[in-house]
């Protein structure tokens, strides 16, 4: 069996008044700016030149995204920001752990090897991954609190001289090329205004003959672009998880092989058979004993916390609007899920040719 995750320090239902993500923010702005500014980008009145300004300030975004929200996922999600399949009567946690491990078995490394985590978000993958090969790994975020939180972890669990966290934009890396044994992310590079230009950048920090495999964000086969409620969602999903417009799996892997790399599998590994416990299920259903704080009804208790909170100054104004901006997140992942037009786990291996 799969060990289980650390468990977030992140502040307990009593103590949820920290907001230091928030209070941090990278632009230096109040919580309440922070929202306004993030909320601009999608407005839909600006057409194809509001997707374009996105798409132009793709790190404000993201970065003002995680300055609001990256202590409502530690607290209801735990280290590992993704989604992963679960089979009937496995945990939440150990899911979780799973999804990183078979990523990371494609890799081919072990002790001695480094490996590149693009997008590694507070390091939960990163510490999994690092404890089941033996590899050394750097990940990249632009996200200053983040990395914070990833060096405080790291320590936390007796890995810091095994990972570590470099502070840039991962479209421009500050390293050198073929740097790396091998590279992966998990639901980070659907942040990308474009995918071809990032999976070049990560081609050119591998060496030869080495392997990059991600789970990726897609609209499937299932996405009718001329359907308005398919749109709806997929506009949903992007203005709750800070996204330029989603490609699809057919997009994604051509921009893939357009970058260089050699596939050697691909596959969306959402599994909706009986068995299998639907990746979305935990956002939506009522009770769970693992996630509860991200089911329905433990984002309703959050939400209405945070409303009381803000309403007697415990928390910044605008810590409403970020609690609300998962809420709708959620919603929209699981009509996303439900209609199986979209898929957070479009799984790519690619190896970069040897010459």
């Amino acid at each position: 069996m799969s060990a289980a995750p650390e468990k977030s320090d992140a502040p307990s239902i009593a103590a949820f008044g920290k907001w230091d993500s928030m209070s941090k923010s990278s632009s230096g702005s109040d919580v309440k700016e922070v929202a306004e500014s993030y909320n601009s980008f999608f407005d839909r009145s600006k057409g194809e030149e509001g997707i374009s300004e996105r798409k132009a300030n793709y790190t404000k975004v993201v970065n003002s995204y995680y300055d609001l929200v990256t202590d409502f996922y530690e607290y209801g999600w735990g280290q590992a920001f993704h989604f992963a399949t679960r089979t009937a009567g496995q945990s939440f946690d150990d899911s979780l752990v799973a999804h990183e491990h078979r990523l990371a078995d494609f890799l081919k490394v072990g002790k001695g090897k480094r490996i590149l985590d693009v997008g590694c978000g507070v390091g939960g993958p990163m510490r999994a991954i690092a404890r089941h090969t033996g590899a050394s790994i750097t990940g990249i975020n632009n996200n200053a609190y983040q990395l914070a939180r990833l060096d405080m972890h790291n320590t936390k669990g007796g890995l810091q001289n095994q990972c570590n966290g470099v502070r840039g934009d991962f479209m421009h890396m500050p390293f050198e090329d073929s740097t790396f044994d091998g590279a992966y992310s998990i639901e980070a590079t659907c942040h990308a205004p474009d995918r071809k230009a990032i999976y070049s950048e990560v081609l050119r920090v591998i060496k030869p003959g080495s392997y990059y495999v991600m789970y990726e964000w897609c609209m499937t086969d299932k996405y009718d672009p001329a359907n308005k409620e398919h749109n709806e969602i997929k506009h949903g999903v992007e203005v709750g998880d800070a996204l330029p417009p989603i490609a699809t799996t057919r997009e994604t892997l051509a921009a893939f092989k357009a970058a260089g790399f050699e596939v050697v599998y691909e596959k969306d590994v959402v599994d909706n058979s009986e068995s299998m416990i639907p990746w979305y299920a935990t956002l939506a259903g009522g009770w769970s004993l693992n996630g509860f704080r991200m089911t329905w009804l433990g984002r309703t208790i959050t939400h209405t916390m945070c409303r009381a909170m803000e309403f007697l100054r415990i928390a910044p104004s605008g810590t409403v609007a970020a609690s609300q901006l998962l809420m709708n997140a959620a919603d929209s992942l699981v009509a996303a899920g439900r209609t199986e037009i979209f898929t957070p786990m479009y799984l790519v291996v690619g190896r970069k040719p040897l010459a």
